[in-house]
């Protein structure tokens, strides 16, 4: 039990020391591409640029959330503080869908409304933003894949790294051809592919905060084998599963046992499978035998 605390809090250290990195790099940068996307005109670099300024929040927002989430329990909140890494990134993801909304506003009004466009400033500020982003989101990807929290901030990079691909294909063509148009039309490119991962990210955290079901946890399966693989197990009813953080599952459920079933071996039983081949971390069961239940209904 205790490598399983030490290695938990091993990794919410390596998390918060590259989410700090990652907002000196990302705020750093930002005013850089702020001050390009004025002088160039560029929207693309624009909306690069608003979009690290809130790439530096959300980053924030996940250090705070990483540095809260170590906190121990205690008698108001029996299963700690854990969740609020999944708040985050369901805030973050929100986030992100509110900036490819105006990305999209911004870009449609540029078509009809052509702004003249310096391709030369804004290649230059371009391919330094691409490779800070790059260096961040290195940094966050390597990190822990299971923390929703440390992948809705490397989401947000992954928009910026887009963001300055685009940018400098635009910069290019505008210093080749003189056709400004491919700068909001590549920003819509770029909106499109964060709003895939975006809503994604909210999907699966907002899943998790209302408690639904883990992903390719089957309830009915559960209940079959239960009842299939363990013999003294006559039925399995009101099951509920759900998720404290990614990869973390909870259960309760209501086991009927043959009469003079071991309660205390079945149990262990229980929680062995459903540890085994449900990855179910911890359990409740609420156990009761057959006769009992005959006594109860009157049959």
């Amino acid at each position: 039990m205790s490598h399983h605390h030490d290695h938990g809090a091993h990794g919410s250290h390596d998390s918060q020391r590259r989410l700090g990195w990652a907002i000196l790099l990302t705020g750093s940068f930002m005013v850089a591409e702020l001050v390009g996307g004025v002088l160039s005109g560029s929207l693309a670099l624009l909306a690069d640029a608003g979009h690290m300024l809130t790439d530096a929040a959300a980053l924030a927002l996940a250090l705070f959330a990483a540095w809260i989430s170590r906190r121990p329990a205690d008698t108001r909140r029996s299963y700690g503080y854990h969740r609020v890494q999944v708040l985050a990134a369901f805030v973050n993801g929100l986030t992100l869908i509110a900036i490819v909304v105006w990305i999209a506003i911004e870009a449609v009004r540029r078509l009809f409304a052509p702004v003249s466009v310096a391709g030369s400033t804004m290649l230059v500020i371009a391919g330094l933003g691409l490779v800070v982003n790059l260096v961040v989101f290195a940094i966050l990807h390597m990190g822990d894949r299971e923390n929703l929290n440390i992948r809705g901030a490397a989401l947000h990079v992954l928009g910026d790294l887009l963001g300055s691909v685009a940018a400098i294909v635009a910069a290019v063509v505008i210093l080749l051809t003189g056709w400004t148009p491919i700068d909001p039309l590549l920003s819509l490119l770029v909106a499109a592919l964060i709003l895939r991962s975006a809503w994604k990210l909210t999907r699966e955290s907002g899943h998790i905060l209302l408690e639904g079901t883990p992903e390719g946890l089957d309830v009915d399966r559960v209940k079959r084998e239960l009842a299939e693989q363990l013999p003294a197990v006559r039925d399995v009813h009101h099951v509920h599963a759900w998720s404290l953080t990614p990869g973390r599952h909870l259960m309760s459920l209501h086991a009927i046992l043959e009469e003079g079933a071991d309660q205390e071996r079945v149990l262990v039983d229980i929680k062995t499978m459903l540890s085994d081949s449900f990855a179910v971390e911890h359990a409740t069961i609420q156990v009761e035998s057959w006769r009992g239940c005959v006594d109860e209904s009157g049959r």
